[in-house]
């Protein structure tokens, strides 16, 4: 057993981490995380006007406070979602231009300029001029692919032609806020050139539009991504990352969030159209019911912290308690400390990966309601899990039961952990025995 650990390890060590750290640092994967950070205010924002327009109410109930909630909700629809429209419903526009200012910057571009010309750009392909008005429907949900590969285009477009100097040259005398739109001006040319016929073959080819055409070739990808063996392969991945002292979590959600968003996007949009939300692996899923007080679902451990014999776990437990409530675990995860530790290393991995088991099936079986709504991750996990799937309560109790079925799951390993503790700061009371009975010289 010892032996096997010993080679576990050493490929985490010596294969995983090294690959994980060149992942986490490439510029392309930083901009497409950072890009989805940045526009992420506006979609809680917009997420959160969604709960008001459809109340978390049976249409026959008999509450009073139910009963005027769902009227109001039914006479100022259109004046509830418009801000949702304005935010969740074009969230493929903000992130597109973040994603293209934050490439950019890595590139020392301009990254103003470039995220206006990426913002152009995901216009010209995804929301054509029809009858005077601009289509909307590439803008949500269904444009998160087409805006981070135009994204990506344009900035490396927009770098191509800096590096090789192909731009109007202007004398020193203009003034540089000049001379910055201008250098603009062959870019967007080329752009024009290049995607602008592209997106004209796939409407008359195809009838599509671009974000359409994309989506159909992603579809398979995303139904994949939503099973339950595709979650426990990304929640197995991430914590072995964890484990190795890489945070696995900034990783795996960096490469996820445009799935996530997409599935959200889905969600909301059937929601709106008075059907059932489908998809089940949306970031507040991860968040709230799988990584419960953060990677590992270390709630349940410092927990038992909180009564251990040991000194050192007892005061762990109390400094991880309150930023553990609100889903910030470094420090149990380096205090313990967990990582490379190989006592809880079997915990650490099994306890996300049973919470994500019975989750699933507790979603799938609508036990408890899919996630329609984006929740700041730093809401407490009942809270968090109840505010995204549009306040059902019953998400709450499953977090308190996966609580619970974690902390089990810890248990014996805390228990074996802490006697190793425990004989560090209290020596066998023989050994003392043996020092009082030694002769004196």
């Amino acid at each position: 057993m010892s032996h096997a650990s010993d080679v576990l390890f050493g490929i985490i060590e010596n294969k995983i981490s090294p690959m994980a750290g060149k992942i986490s640092s490439q510029r392309h994967i930083m901009a497409i995380r950072d890009g989805f950070i940045s526009a992420m205010p506006f979609m809680i924002v917009g997420s959160f006007l969604l709960v008001f327009a459809y109340p978390p109410f049976s249409p026959d109930s008999g509450w009073a406070f139910a009963r005027w909630w769902l009227a109001m909700s039914v006479k100022y629809q259109e004046v509830i979602l418009t801000p949702y429209n304005m935010t969740m419903g074009i969230m493929s526009i903000y992130i597109t231009a973040a994603i293209a200012y934050n490439l950019a910057a890595s590139y020392k571009l301009n990254p103003f300029m470039t995220a206006m010309l990426s913002l152009m750009s995901f216009m010209l392909v995804a929301s054509p001029q029809v009858n005077k008005m601009l289509p909307t429907l590439g803008l949500g949900g269904v444009g998160i692919f087409t805006a981070v590969l135009v994204a990506i285009y344009t900035t490396e477009l927009a770098r191509f032609l800096k590096v090789r100097n192909i731009g109007f040259k202007l004398p020193d005398q203009v003034p540089p806020k000049i001379k910055q739109s201008f250098d603009l001006l062959i870019p967007i040319m080329a752009v024009v050139l290049t995607l602008y016929p592209l997106s004209l073959f796939i409407q008359y080819q195809f009838d599509m539009l671009l974000p359409q055409a994309i989506m159909a070739l992603f579809g398979p990808i995303i139904s994949a991504a939503d099973t339950l063996p595709a979650i426990l392969i990304a929640v197995l991945i991430c914590h072995l990352l964890w484990f190795a002292g890489i945070h696995g979590a900034v990783i795996i959600s960096g490469m996820l969030q445009a799935f996530w968003l997409t599935n959200l996007g889905i969600n909301q949009e059937l929601l709106t159209s008075g059907q059932p939300p489908v998809h089940i692996f949306i970031e507040p899923f991860w968040q709230f019911f799988i990584v419960i007080g953060g990677s590992g679902s270390t709630m349940g451990l410092v927990l038992l912290y909180l009564r251990s014999r040991s000194a050192h776990l007892r005061s762990i437990g109390k400094l991880s308690l309150i930023p553990g409530i609100f889903n910030i675990n470094e420090p149990v995860i380096f205090g313990s400390p967990i990582v490379m530790n190989p006592t809880l290393f079997i915990p650490f991995i099994t306890a996300p990966l049973v919470n994500a088991v019975i989750a699933y099936i507790a979603t799938r079986t609508d036990w408890v309601g899919k996630v329609i709504s984006v929740v700041p991750w730093t809401a407490p996990a009942p809270i968090g899990a109840a505010w995204s799937t549009g306040w059902d309560l019953r998400a709450a109790a499953l977090v308190l039961i996966l609580i619970a079925i974690s902390s089990v799951i810890y248990y014996p390993f805390f228990k074996a952990y802490e006697k190793q503790l425990l004989e560090q700061e209290n020596p066998p009371e023989q050994e003392e025995k043996q020092t009082l009975t030694q002769p004196q010289a």
